[in-house]
């Protein structure tokens, strides 16, 4: 591939900024996410970074049948598009709850799961389910490390999963961890790391097993994904190697990917000699990182970012520089999947050309249900 991959021939026909993604990389790196796993079913991508109908198609015609998401609207963009299996790898509640048993009964193709970690949440979703004489599949959301949900790999996680096999309309599935606090550079240390996080979950499922359990391990995020493909018959679920990031690109040097969408942007002013101001705010690119962490472009790596508001970017570009206003600026996302949800589409860009476009459906809060 050439150095200026990204480059769009006819620019002028896009106002910016704009989310542009190139289904050709997306393509290589579906397929570069299956040469990973032995066995395509043990692929279950998470669509939170892509949102899309257009890319979970193409990820179905590449054998793919199981996907994770993270909200009712992604759940429901899968089944719109046929999904065979999806995860929601949430633990529904309240009005969540009542639109997951919804999706159920209006999507008769999918066969939805859910995820639960406390006593209270597995018989709140007992009783919904027997009202309304449905079985839902849940896995044990366990806690191994990132301290955002889940129940410690232990005796409560044992009886919870006792629990589930008794209460009617659960069946129980088996185990989630997400081990998304491990991100060291260093492949080793990675490693290291992801075998520590997984012993308990291991040490659980054998457990599981001699009380005449099989649970299924669905396992790791984009950083330890290389590492969890290589035990055997175990689900794995990355999300953003589909598009691929800054961040990533940097912390995971080692895999394979390569990014596939992009923020486009124009200069607009030039406020002083060496200050240069970019239409890219807030509402354009993820901004929960600091300054110089929200995105790299491509065609000017040496921008320095000073500032930044809801509809502007400021950086300087040092004395005697040659940007102009007007110049496209390519931009390469720190961090993707948050920078999607700003954008209701993706401009396609083929042979160097925009080509249409695929509708982020799922940055919506509700599609129908």
């Amino acid at each position: 591939m050439t150095m200026d991959w990204y480059i769009i021939d006819d620019i002028d026909k896009l106002d910016t900024p704009a989310l542009v993604v190139y289904p050709d990389r997306v393509k290589e790196n579906i397929r570069l996410a299956k040469s990973l796993v032995d066995d395509v079913n043990r692929l279950r991508p998470h669509v939170k970074t892509h949102k899309s109908g257009d890319v979970t198609r193409l990820m179905l015609e590449a054998g793919i049948s199981k996907f994770k998401c993270a909200t009712i609207a992604e759940a429901e963009m899968l089944a719109l598009n046929e999904a065979p299996d999806v995860l929601l790898a949430y633990q529904p509640s309240g009005p969540k709850l009542e639109r997951l048993v919804k999706l159920i009964e209006t999507y008769r193709f999918t066969r939805f799961s859910c995820l639960v970690d406390n006593v209270s949440s597995v018989e709140n979703i007992s009783d919904a389910a027997e009202r309304n004489s449905l079985i839902l599949d849940v896995y044990i959301d366990l806690n191994i490390g990132m301290n955002r949900t889940g129940i410690q790999p232990g005796e409560q996680a044992i009886e919870l999963y006792q629990l589930c096999d008794s209460l009617p309309g659960i069946n129980i599935k088996g185990l989630h961890a997400y081990d998304g606090h491990i991100h060291d550079v260093d492949i080793n240390e990675l490693t290291h790391h992801c075998h520590e996080s997984y012993r308990p979950v291991a040490k659980l499922q054998s457990g599981l097993k001699k009380l005449g359990y099989n649970p299924v391990i669905i396992a790791g995020g984009s950083p330890t994904f290389p590492i969890h493909a290589q035990r055997e018959d175990i689900e794995v679920s990355p999300g953003t190697f589909v598009y691929w990031d800054k961040n990533y690109q940097l912390d995971c040097p080692t895999q394979p990917f390569i990014p596939a969408a992009l923020v486009v942007a124009r200069i607009v002013s030039l406020p002083t000699s060496t200050t240069i101001c970019i239409d890219c705010g807030h509402k354009s690119i993820a901004s929960e990182n600091e300054l110089n962490k929200r995105i790299c472009f491509l065609n000017a790596p040496e921008l320095k970012m000073t500032g930044h508001s809801e509809e502007h970017l400021v950086a300087d570009a040092g004395e005697k520089h040659y940007y102009k206003v007007g110049d496209i600026l390519y931009g390469l996302p720190y961090h993707i999947c948050p920078t999607v949800a700003l954008y209701e589409r993706a401009i396609t860009i083929e042979n160097n050309q925009v080509a249409g476009e695929w509708k982020n459906t799922a940055r919506d809060r509700r599609i129908n249900i």
